[in-house]
């Protein structure tokens, strides 16, 4: 079994450093030595800043890749007309168990980040500066990096400097869970959509970007444009920051020019030649197979072409011993736990996906496949924040990428191959993700008997729904380890005794009888 990355893994630099420059000398870069490293930075005007970002193209490093240069003018506008204040926040809430690399800057090399906040802080005319981050090793680096430039939230300074501090789950690190947590909220999403660029910090137009985001600002404010653009891809120019883990032989962290081919970094890091499959742009990202991984160079653009994702810069590739779709189910049990519980995408999709995932591994037949694609389509779309469609994305290109093995595990009961565990996940697993995973046993229902009561729908209504023809409709998926209570519960509360509780089969090809009156269609109406 895998463990978790550290917080500061091996770190490699493919060509001349960049973000990582100096690390060869320190293990962190304090004030002092940061500028010995970069050197000093000039204050730039805000349209002299966009247009430096517009030309170099940069997008932020996050996972969503929103063009920087739109969001700092949008921010502008929003201030001018309101004639406010904006605010400026440093998203370094790196919260997925496979990325490392922004944790990696903020503890080795705070200050440039630093610099790129309070460049485009500065140019907004900004006065107040938040740092969201989630681990304690980034929470004092980042501490530490403000008191040595003499920044902090007392009152009468010209730009206050604070550190939000927020729980390490998935939800926590999306924008809006940063902002309504600086508010004084809890660091989930709110479940409505507001533009930060409008309405963020204290109502104030807020420009919230990513850690890697604002530290490469602060190396090309420094090189220029031009010089920037010469390492790297003409449309892509510059390097990325990844992290490489999963069945790698060593685990790191690595800062490459984009262009740089896929295999080369996977080599680095001692992948296996020939991967089964490999995960890009995290728990959030897409699987590409071999073939693609010998066609694609390190680019947003690339990996789009091969059906992939730079995202959050992770790349985790897997080998033929492990059974990916076991591998898979290991991610989805941690993507189910990691629901903010606000909405029933998320709430009930997710576990329901999860549950559906493990029927398909143990046999469930093609009904079992059926109905994982259908809670996940159900999925998508929906949600108060981005958790469920991403989660959705990875059991989509899971099923999509491992064609052979979900046809042996849906036709023969399994694939031969046990599930090593490469990819990696938080420590020992916590109660919260302990109750998304499956139990293994699910709700039956004798249409002999139903007469449409109702009462087992509003006991467990995550598992059952009552369908328009007045008859329950009972979710395919396993029922998660935290419903047993209330399902056994909704068996005991059955006035016509029609609802039962079954063992998950090891194979079952045959399709759940049809409730009268009823359709296939119908049945499994209550997964989402």
């Amino acid at each position: 079994m895998n463990a978790p990355l550290p917080d500061v893994p091996e770190v490699r630099v493919v060509g001349l450093p960049q973000l990582t420059q100096g690390f060869d000398l320190v293990e962190r870069l304090d004030l002092t030595m940061h500028l010995k490293v970069h050197g000093p930075l000039e204050p730039m005007s805000g349209e002299r800043l966009a247009q430096l970002a517009e030309n170099i193209s940069l997008r932020g490093r996050g996972g969503a890749g929103f063009p920087f240069a739109q969001k700092l003018r949008a921010v502008a506008k929003a201030a001018i007309r309101r004639g406010v204040r904006p605010v400026v926040v440093i998203n370094a809430s790196e919260d997925e168990p496979a990325c490392r690399k922004d944790t990696v800057m903020v503890n080795r090399a705070p200050h440039l980040i630093l610099d790129g906040a309070l460049l485009a802080a500065e140019a907004l005319g900004a006065r107040t500066l938040v740092v969201a981050v989630t681990r304690n090793s980034t929470e004092v680096s980042i501490r530490a990096a403000l008191a040595e430039r003499g920044l902090s939230d007392r009152r009468g300074q010209q730009l206050r400097a604070r550190v939000q501090r927020n729980p390490e789950r998935m939800v926590s690190g999306e924008a809006s869970a940063i902002i309504r947590a600086i508010n004084g909220g809890p660091a989930l999403p709110p479940g409505r959509r507001e533009r930060a660029a409008e309405s963020g910090v204290a109502g104030a137009p807020t420009l919230l970007s990513n850690a890697e985001t604002f530290a490469q600002l602060a190396v090309s404010a420094r090189i220029g444009a031009r010089r920037y653009g010469h390492t790297g891809l003409e449309n892509e120019p510059g390097t990325v920051m990844l992290t490489v883990s999963g069945a790698v032989a060593r685990p790191m962290v690595i800062e490459v020019p984009t262009g740089v081919p896929m295999r080369y970094v996977l080599q680095l890091a001692g992948a296996p030649p020939v991967p089964q499959g490999v995960l890009t742009g995290g728990y959030h990202g897409n699987w590409i197979d071999a073939a693609a991984t010998h066609e694609a160079v390190i680019s947003r653009e690339s990996l789009a072409n091969v059906g992939g994702a730079l995202g959050a810069g992770a790349i985790l590739p897997i080998g033929q011993e492990t059974c990916p779709l076991g591998e898979a189910q290991r991610v989805a049990n941690w993507l189910a736990a990691e629901t903010a519980g606000q909405c029933g995408p998320c709430k009930l999709g997710l576990p329901a996906a999860a549950g559906g995932l493990s029927d398909v591994i143990n046999g469930g037949g093609p009904a079992a496949l059926e109905a994982l694609r259908e809670v996940t389509q159900a999925v998508k779309g929906r949600g108060a924040c981005k958790h469920p469609d991403g989660s959705a994305r990875f059991f989509a290109s899971t099923l999509s990428a491992f064609t052979d093995d979900l046809a042996a595990h849906v036709l023969h009961g399994g694939c031969g191959r046990e599930t090593v565990g490469v990819l990696p996940l938080p420590g020992p697993v916590g109660q919260e993700a302990q109750e998304s995973i499956p139990s293994g046993e699910k709700l039956a229902v004798d249409w002999t008997l139903c007469q449409g009561h109702g009462i087992c729908a509003e006991i467990v209504p995550e598992l059952i729904r009552m369908g328009a023809d007045g008859y329950p409709s009972v979710a395919e998926a396993a029922v998660p380890t935290h419903l047993q209570g209330r399902a056994q519960r909704a068996v005991r509360r059955c006035p016509a005794l029609a609802l039962r509780i079954e063992q998950a089969p090891a194979a079952r090809s045959a399709k759940p009888a049809l409730p009268p009156g009823g359709d296939r269609k119908a049945l499994g109406s209550g997964r989402g």
